[in-house]
C-alpha cells in the first residue's frame, strides 16, 4: 500500500507538471502565432489546452484514490473507467481540431512569417513531451492504470505534433513550403482517433 501511495504521489506530480508546462507553452505559442500569422503554431498552442484538460482529468482520478484511502479493486476500476473515457474524449477533440485546422490552412493557402520564438518553443517541447510521456507510461504500468496509460499516449501524440510543427515551421522558414505542416498533421489524425477508440473501450494504449 505504501508503494502504491508513493506511485500515486509521483503520478500526481507528473500531471501537475503537464498542466503547468502546457499552460505556459500555450500562452507563448498563441502569442507567437498571432505575431507571425502561423496557423500551425496557433494549433500547437491551442492543443496545449487539450493536454492541460487531460492532465486535470487525471489529477481528479488520482486525487480520488488518494483521498479515498484503501479502495477496493472494484472501486479503483470504476474510477479508472470513468477517467479513461474522459481522456478518450480529449483525444477525439484533439484529432478533430487537428483535422479541421489543417484542412482550413490548406484551403486558405495561408502563408506565415518566420517565428524564431515558435521554433525554439517547439524544440524545447519535443524534449519535455518525450520525457513526460515515458515517465507517465512507466507510472501507468506500475499502477495498472489504463487512464494514465491513455494520457501518456496523448502526451506522446503531443510530442509527435511538436515534431510536425517544428518541421512545418522549419520548412516554411527555410524553403517557403507553407503547406508542409498541415499535410503532415493530417497523417496522424487517423492514429489519434484509433487510440481514442481503444481508450473508450478500455483497451490498452501505446
Amino acid at each position: 500500500m505504501k508503494d502504491r501511495a508513493a506511485l500515486l504521489k509521483r503520478a500526481t506530480r507528473l500531471e501537475w507538471l503537464t498542466v503547468g508546462w502546457n499552460l505556459i507553452e500555450g500562452v507563448i505559442a498563441v502569442s507567437a502565432a498571432v505575431a507571425s500569422g502561423s496557423v500551425a503554431l496557433l494549433g500547437f498552442g491551442l492543443d496545449s489546452g487539450v493536454e492541460s484538460a487531460s492532465g486535470l482529468v487525471l489529477l481528479w482520478r488520482l486525487g480520488a484514490e488518494r483521498r479515498g484511502g484503501a479502495l477496493s479493486a472494484e472501486r479503483i476500476e470504476q474510477l479508472d473507467r470513468r477517467a479513461h473515457r474522459l481522456v478518450a474524449l480529449t483525444l477525439f477533440l484533439l484529432a478533430a481540431y487537428i483535422a479541421l485546422d489543417s484542412t482550413a490552412a490548406l484551403w486558405r493557402g495561408e502563408r506565415s512569417e518566420t517565428s524564431s520564438v515558435g521554433i525554439v518553443l517547439v524544440t524545447v517541447s519535443i524534449l519535455v513531451m518525450r520525457w513526460l510521456a515515458h515517465a507517465k507510461a512507466d507510472a501507468a504500468r506500475k499502477l495498472g492504470s489504463r487512464a494514465l496509460e491513455a494520457d501518456s499516449f496523448q502526451t506522446l501524440a503531443c510530442w509527435w505534433l511538436s515534431i510536425v510543427a517544428l518541421a512545418g515551421l522549419g520548412l516554411n522558414a527555410a524553403l517557403g513550403w507553407w503547406w508542409a505542416d498541415p499535410v503532415a498533421a493530417l497523417g496522424i489524425v487517423a492514429l489519434i482517433i484509433r487510440e481514442g477508440i481503444e481508450a473508450w473501450r478500455g483497451e490498452g494504449c501505446c
